[in-house]
């Protein structure tokens, strides 16, 4: 019979605890050999198998679905990240054991945010943690009447799904500038509406510039303050754009 203690053990929170400790000690260890996590070598290998491990683990262990848990998700996102710092690597292992360890993250120590503006629950389903917390603070913003901030939040996800889709698809270096930099969200709307690897919507073609110009407005005018008349009619236009280019990474 299996006792109490050894459920405990095999439960997936365990897991998750014990692949953010090998997640650092392979970094350790990497690094006193001088090996590169991002490389095409042993130590790079063994960190993508952990991160796939963790990511089944830690959608075993509850339903991700709408951001109290978005915190632990994005930490979840940085220990196990090839580019990571060593040392910022294991103050973040460090924080999220904690939180695994206090269940705090099953409690309901974020309040929910309602799907006023972009769904939830369709971030969840990207496993991002930094996707789902944008998202969450997007509608938040929303909801607390802070238009300004909603829009600029939209525009950083609608940022950030951009790269993304160019990234799943090799087609990134179309969207650097010749310092490897990504470019202005300007650009990057001019390069998903001209690529032909993909036909986009006609409804995410027309929402693109609208969702850039608001973005721009709230986040540069000195004398625009958005309201939420200006928010409200882009809701469409966000979800399905940012929904069309989540896809297109393979991310849902």
């Amino acid at each position: 019979m299996r006792g109490p203690h050894q459920d405990a053990a095999d439960s997936p929170v365990q897991r998750l605890k014990n692949l953010v400790d090998e997640a650092v000690s392979v970094a350790r260890t990497a690094r006193r050999n001088r090996a590169s996590l991002n490389g095409l070598n042993f130590y790079a290998d063994k960190m993508a198998k952990l991160r796939t491990e963790a990511t089944l683990a830690f959608k075993e262990s509850g339903d991700p679905s709408l951001g109290d848990i978005s915190a632990v998700a994005e930490m979840i996102q940085l220990v196990f990240a090839p580019e990571m710092d060593l040392a910022r690597r294991v103050v973040v292992a460090r924080e999220l054991a904690h939180e695994l360890q206090t269940n705090k993250w099953k409690a309901d120590a974020v309040p929910a945010i309602s799907d006023n503006l972009f769904p939830l629950s369709l971030l969840s389903k990207t496993r991002r943690g930094y996707l789902i917390a944008v998202g969450r603070q997007m509608n938040g913003c929303f909801e607390s009447g802070w238009y300004d901030a909603c829009a600029v939040m939209m525009r950083r996800l609608l940022e950030t799904a951009l790269i993304e889709a160019f990234e799943a698809n090799k087609l990134d270096g179309k969207i650097k500038n010749p310092n490897g930099e990504f470019l202005q969200l300007t650009e990057l709307i001019a390069a998903a509406l001209s690529e032909p690897t993909w036909n986009l919507s006609r409804n995410t073609r027309k929402a693109l510039p609208k969702l850039r110009d608001v973005g721009h407005l709230s986040a540069h005018s000195r004398r625009f303050t958005a309201q939420r008349s200006d928010i409200g009619p882009l809701q469409p236009g966000c979800r399905v754009a940012i929904e069309e280019f989540l896809h297109l990474a393979g991310l849902i």
